[in-house]
C-alpha cells in the first residue's frame, strides 16, 4: 500500500488514510487502495470491527489539489468516468458488512466528510472540524451526498451543502453526524472503547444488526416486514452462535466467541 497503512489485531482492522504531508487528501490512488481494502475485508470472516483514521494532523482533507489540477483538463466523459470511481469506492465502504468506526480529527473536508460519512459510528476529537466546500470552488457534493444527507440529515444538509461553512465537532455531534466528541488526547481511549464493546457481541450477529437497520430503515411496519423481522430473529436463535449466546448466559460464563 502506498496511500494506506493496514494494521491488524485479533478482530479488529485498523485503516490509517497515511498521506499527512496533504492531510490525508485523495487522488485516484487513494480511492482505489480504499476500495481494495475494503473489499478485501468484507470477505474476512475474522475481521469483526473496523476502524478508519487518518495519520498526521488530519482526518482528511478532501481531494488533493494536484488531482483536481488534472481534474480541470479532462472533458465531460472523463470526469463523469473519475466521478464513479469514488461513487463506487464510498459504495464499497458503505456495503462493507463489518461494522466501521471512524476516529475524526483535524479536518474533515469535502470528500473526507464522505469518507466519515460511510462509517457506522464516529468519533471525533473535540478540535475536529468539518467543512462541506465544494460551493466554494463553484462545485457540489454529489458523489458523497447520499451518505452525507443520511448522517447529518436533510436540515443541516440544506444549511451546510449551500454555505459551505465550517462547523466544529460539537454541531457535528448536535446535529447527529458525530455520536462522540472526545476530549484532547482521550480520542483513542473513546475509540477502544466502542472497539471493544463491538468485539465482545457475536460476530455473525453484529454483521446481521448492520444489515438489519439497513432493511427497516424508512419501510413501512406491514404484516410483510413483521414476518420478516420474525424470520431473521428465529434464524439467528437457531443458529449455533445464537444458540451458544443463550447457553452461556444461562450458564453464567463467557460464549465461545470470547474465548481464546
Amino acid at each position: 500500500m502506498n496511500t494506506l497503512e493496514i494494521e491488524r489485531s485479533p478482530h479488529v482492522a485498523t485503516v490509517w488514510l497515511n498521506r499527512p504531508d496533504v492531510r490525508n487528501a485523495f487522488n485516484e490512488e487513494v480511492i482505489t487502495e480504499l476500495a481494495g481494502t475494503f473489499a478485501a475485508i468484507a470477505a474476512d470472516s475474522e475481521v469483526r470491527v473496523v476502524v478508519l483514521g487518518g495519520r498526521g494532523k488530519a482526518f482528511c482533507a478532501g481531494a488533493d489539489l494536484s488531482w483536481m489540477r488534472k481534474l480541470a483538463d479532462y472533458d465531460w466523459t472523463q470526469n463523469r468516468d473519475d466521478a464513479g470511481r469514488l461513487a463506487e469506492m464510498l459504495a464499497t465502504i458503505d456495503r462493507c458488512p463489518v461494522p466501521i468506526v471512524g476516529r475524526i480529527h483535524g479536518d474533515c473536508y469535502a470528500g473526507g466528510l464522505g469518507l466519515a460519512a460511510v462509517c457506522d459510528v464516529r468519533i471525533a476529537g473535540e478540535a475536529a472540524t468539518f467543512c462541506l466546500s465544494e460551493a466554494r470552488l463553484g462545485l457540489l457534493p454529489a458523489t458523497i451526498s447520499p451518505y452525507v444527507v443520511r448522517a447529518m440529515g436533510e436540515q443541516a444538509a440544506r444549511r451546510y451543502f449551500v454555505t459551505a461553512e465550517r462547523f466544529d465537532a460539537g454541531a457535528a455531534q448536535a446535529m447527529g453526524f458525530v455520536h462522540e466528541v472526545a476530549a484532547a488526547g482521550a480520542i483513542d481511549a473513546a475509540v477502544d472503547g466502542v472497539v471493544a464493546a463491538i468485539v465482545a457481541n457475536g460476530p455473525m450477529a453484529t454483521r446481521a444488526c448492520k444489515q438489519l437497520v439497513r432493511d427497516v430503515v424508512g419501510r413501512e411496519i406491514t404484516p410483510e416486514l413483521r414476518a420478516e423481522t420474525a424470520r431473521r430473529i428465529a434464524d439467528v436463535r437457531a443458529s449455533a452462535e445464537g444458540k451458544e449466546g443463550i447457553q452461556s448466559f444461562l450458564d453464567k460464563r463467557k460464549p465461545g466467541w470470547l474465548t481464546p
